[in-house]
């Protein structure tokens, strides 16, 4: 902060009584040194930051800050008040006013005196030592690092004494007086308690209770939406808090650079977990079964002490939490511990599930476009040239061109959440910059798949490497999306990127020349593909095949084929457990006709999953038919030339399926042949227990009905 500070940016009798007018008297001494061009456009930024949140903090501090085009240079100003001006902190009025002022598009200026000043602002001889500056210089110099609290009040000290040079003169010529010297150097000893607030930390220890015979052991979290200055804060003042109670703390940071998983291990040993957060904590289902306390950021700021204190506490009685629900798919991707093999399908399922809602809407607008205009709608013109209200045309052209512009986002879109699922955050950039690589050179799906994995690789690596304290703030701004977005792109453009459009191109030549037995082979592939986990990761490959066919302006017949199996296929499932909880509803459990009624619509709307409690409940009967039924509709799909624009909608998109009444006879068939499957396989077994009929049916009295292997189902009163 060398250059950031001066003695003639800093006021030690700040007379302002509002955060406005403190804002106002400190940018005016900004702008009498020409580090802010137009003073009321920059009040106006201040204001606009402060409306979005309070920058009070407990402890009598206020933070004041912004990005602004009438900023010169960063710049940092300092004011003291002696009456205290309201921030919105929750303790009262702040004494100590920092305003920052950095240039727009200055983010890592921006961010660097933000973390510096926070770390600065959680030692409490730092602000000791600027609520007793004597002068402007020792306070600016404090604010630069020129000078440590120790050495300012020394300097101060020394200064000090001839106020009292005659009080003390006798005690000084008296050095062989024991008690005359002791009696002197206390008084002169007294003010230099402005470090006072230091015992105040000790709190904690003292109701955390006596150090047991091994260390109390703690894991934290701290987060805050900007994830820059209050995470680490947090952090800060609860390692010093832990510190001084003798526990063992560790504080896992999850900033705006993106995080590091604290080690299962130290998960696993912990006896306790505070979670100090004002967004959602990642991978909270970590520290589920552990004493928890759950508070805001400012709380492990504000008051670290009691926080450990009360997990202590927690523990000692035994309190703990239950499992955390599932998070996103993206929260949920490459846990520690995992094979590489787990975490790479976890990755590219985060960008599979962020990409699908592209694929519906972006397909359906452009089936409709179909539908409404024909298939020479491709050739209109752009609606912003040429569109006429009354005319359908016009109309079909609007849906056709909005959904091509969110088709344009498919690879992008893919590319980014993979990255996003390895490195956070900071892959998004790079990611998403791949992803617009891969269709610039027509490496489509497949190089969106690369330029992905890549991404999180290359942000993985950068992450990797040691950094001072002071740059992390400007890492996830600047650093990691400047030289990660470099490599990525060198890699794309120049390397790899030539050979996957090659192998794209070879691939799309590959299913546009198929026909005969080769597309009848390929539907029953898909089919089985669709029905063996029912959404799950394998259903999501052949779902991601079909749509990358259809993901054109102009696609191929053959694209539009494999589509169409795909979609009958994944409606097989749901309809054929629909119609067999229908036909022979004893062999189903009360709960699992409930889900039939569902699974009819969710069949109808090509919802794969509608079939998943019935597979979760009996799997092998039920996986096996539904794999035979998907396969024998892709293979009648395929045969029958039926073909389809639309990536999702079920029956509701027939008026757009190619051969449609065709199309619904091959659903029909796998429909059947599955239903036929699940029951001759459950009538093996017999009745569902509970069922109709079934063995553990009670009677009208509540009595559990006896029912022997010879007549199981005819139950026996008791």
């Amino acid at each position: 902060m060398s250059e950031m500070i001066t003695a003639d940016l800093v006021d030690l009798d700040l007379s302002a009584e509002t955060k406005e007018a403190a804002a106002r008297a400190l940018a005016e001494r900004m702008a009498a040194l020409g580090r802010v061009t137009d003073l009321a456009g920059f009040l106006a930024d201040v204001a606009t930051r402060e409306a979005q949140m309070p920058t009070g903090l407990d402890g009598g501090i206020g933070i004041p800050h912004c990005r602004s085009a009438h900023v010169t240079e960063p710049t940092l100003a300092f004011g003291r008040s002696a009456a205290g001006i309201d921030f919105g902190a929750a303790d009262g009025p702040a004494d100590l006013v920092f305003l920052i002022a950095a240039p727009t598009g200055a983010d890592d200026a921006h961010l660097t005196i933000l973390s510096a000043l926070a770390r600065q602002l959680m030692n409490a001889e730092f602000t000791a030592a600027l609520r007793s500056a004597a002068d402007t210089a020792t306070a600016a110099a404090l604010i630069r690092g020129d000078v440590t609290p120790q050495q300012a009040a020394a300097a101060q000290a020394e200064a000090a004494p001839p106020s009292g040079e005659a009080a003390s003169g006798s005690a000084q010529t008296s050095p062989a007086d024991d008690g005359a010297p002791a009696e002197a150097g206390a008084p002169d000893a007294a003010p230099t308690p402005s470090e006072a607030p230091a015992p105040k930390d000790t709190t904690g220890p003292a109701t955390a209770g006596p150090t047991p015979e091994h260390p109390f052991r703690i894991v934290a979290v701290t987060s805050c939406p900007t994830g820059i200055a209050h995470t680490y804060m947090a952090a800060e003042s609860l390692e010093n808090a832990g510190r001084e109670a003798g526990v063992e703390l560790v504080v896992e940071t999850q900033g705006s650079a993106g995080f590091t998983r604290l080690d299962p291990a130290l998960i696993a040993a912990a006896d306790g977990v505070i979670l100090a957060h004002d967004v959602p904590v990642r991978d909270k289902d970590r520290f589920a079964g552990k004493p928890t306390v759950d508070v805001g950021v400012k709380a492990g700021i504000n008051r670290p002490g009691e926080l450990i204190a009360e997990i202590r506490q927690k523990a000692g009685r035994g309190e703990t939490t239950a499992p955390a629900a599932p998070g996103t798919p993206v929260e949920r991707t490459g846990e520690p511990g995992e094979g590489y093999g787990t975490k790479l399908r976890k990755w590219l399922m985060s960008g599979v599930s962020y990409m699908v809602p592209f694929v519906a809407a972006g397909g359906l607008l452009i089936a409709i476009g179909f539908a409404l205009g024909g298939y020479k709608v491709n050739k209109a013109p752009s609606v912003m040239d040429h569109f006429v209200w009354t005319q359908t045309d016009s109309w079909a052209a609007l849906m056709f061109q909005i959904g091509g512009v969110a088709f344009a986002f498919l690879v992008p879109v893919l590319a980014g959440y993979i990255a996003y699922g390895i490195a956070d955050r900071p892959g998004l950039v790079p990611g998403f910059v791949g992803g617009s690589i891969a269709l610039t050179i027509n490496a489509g799906f497949l190089g969106g798949l690369a330029a992905g994995l890549i991404s999180g690789a290359v942000v993985t690596a950068i992450q990797r490497v040691r950094i001072p304290q002071a740059l992390r703030g400007i890492m996830p701004v600047v650093v990691i999306p400047l030289i990660s977005s470099a490599v990525v792109g060198f890699l794309m453009f120049v390397v790899i990127g030539k050979p996957i459009a090659t192998a794209q191109k070879g691939m799309t030549d590959w299913l546009s020349g198929l026909s005969g037995a080769n597309a009848v082979l390929l539907g029953a592939l898909l089919g089985l593909m669709m029905c063996f986990d029912l959404g799950g990761p394998v259903n999501k490959v052949a779902y991601t095949f079909a749509t990358a066919g259809i993901a054109v302006s102009d696609p191929s017949d053959s694209a539009m084929k494999i589509m169409a199996a795909v979609m009958a296929a994944g409606m097989v499932p749901p309809l054929a457990m629909a119609l067999a909880t229908t036909v022979r509803g004893r062999l189903f459990t009360e709960t699992e006709r409930e889900n039939g009624k569902a699974a009819w619509v969710l069949g109808a709307s090509f919802i794969s999953e509608g079939a998943i409690p019935f597979a979760a409940a009996d799997p092998l009967r039920v996986i096996p038919s539904a794999m035979a039924g998907g396969a024998l509709t892709g293979a009648l799909s395929m045969a029958f030339g039926a073909t389809l624009r639309a990536p999702h909608g079920g029956v509701f998109v027939v008026p757009l399926i190619g051969n449609p009444f065709l199309y619904l006879i091959a659903v029909a068939a796998g429909v059947c042949a599955s239903t036929a499957l699940v029951v001759a396989l459950k009538t093996l077994r017999g009745s569902a227990p509970g069922a109709p009929g079934g063995k553990r049916e009670k009677d009208e009295h509540g009595q559990a009905a006896r029912a022997g292997s010879a007549d199981r189902e005819q139950p026996v009163a008791a």
